[in-house]
């Protein structure tokens, strides 16, 4: 992926060096490592997935986080360089997206931060892996995860590093959209069956913006190298929730799927590549995943 030498986000807030004040509680985390942790559990860091899908779900109204100032990462830390570029990148793109339909995008903010940190849905926790809250609007991401990704998950490469990224800016634009919280409203009107069904369509959409995202970057400023959509086609496939949950030695069981099967990732990633359009990622209206 060629991204040295592009802007960098101002929206990088580095909480790595210690502080971030007291855990808050409440509203709920969207990301890929609930996956990662839910599922794999102990398979990949030893850790009980109940207590991690307690710590994801939250409860209660959204709690007050204070706003620290953005903090650039070091000039010589090239992995939060690279995250913040590519987070730059995104804003460019739905920037533009965004205006094409009449709309103003607000740009998330992306923290960077090493074991726990507060947030506004609840104590984050490097466990998690990527994450976004929609109470604060930010993502939220301990860079330790890129290695998860590429030594336990089988996923190497930096462009399935910025589908990560995409994936969780693109649950920042449901949330901008009003899709998220229309799904959120559902949690216990519906059977945990339909809910992990509507969840599944929320990730998917995220998968496609994700592909929205590159095809827009790409157009604009060609930054995609021989094999980078592999690389991300890769990323989608080893975090399927089927993919996962054989990978952790336990039945597959569909019921219970929150993110789609390696080849529904795979596919709504590529729809959003190749189409470019956000109409294109309706996965709420689609009759087949």
């Amino acid at each position: 992926m060629k991204w040295e030498g592009n802007r960098e986000s101002d929206n990088v807030e580095d909480r790595r060096s210690g502080g971030g004040g007291a855990p808050v509680f409440g509203g709920r985390n969207i990301g890929i490592g609930t996956i990662v942790i839910a599922l794999v559990g102990g398979w990949v860091l030893g850790i009980n997935p109940l207590t991690i899908l307690g710590l994801l779900s939250g409860g209660g109204p959204p709690a007050q986080v204070q706003q620290a100032p953005a903090q650039r990462p070091p000039a010589d830390d090239t992995m939060a360089r690279f995250v913040s570029t590519v987070l730059a990148d995104t804003e460019d793109v739905w920037q533009a997206v965004f205006r094409e339909g009449g709309g103003r995008y607000q740009e998330p903010r992306l923290v960077l931060f090493r074991g726990a940190t507060p947030t506004a849905c609840g104590t984050g926790q490097a466990a998690m892996g990527p994450f976004y809250c929609p109470a604060d609007q930010k993502v939220y991401i301990d860079l330790g995860f890129y290695e998860t990704l590429k030594n336990r998950l089988g996923a190497p490469g930096d462009f399935a590093q910025a589908y990560v990224i995409a994936h969780e800016v693109g649950h920042h634009v449901q949330h901008l959209l009003g899709i998220s919280a229309k799904v959120d409203q559902m949690r216990g009107r519906v059977s945990q069956k339909e809910y992990n069904a509507m969840s599944v369509r929320l990730e998917l959409q995220a998968d496609c913006f994700a592909g929205v995202w590159a095809h827009h970057a790409q157009n604009a400023r060609q930054i995609l190298e021989q094999g980078d959509v592999e690389e991300a086609m890769n990323a989608a496939a080893r975090i399927g929730d089927d993919a996962l949950q054989r990978a952790s030695g336990g039945a597959v069981v569909p019921d219970s799927f929150t993110h789609g099967t390696s080849a529904q990732r795979q596919r709504w990633f590529h729809t959003g590549l190749k189409q470019g359009a956000v109409q294109a990622c309706d996965t709420f209206s689609a009759r087949s995943l």
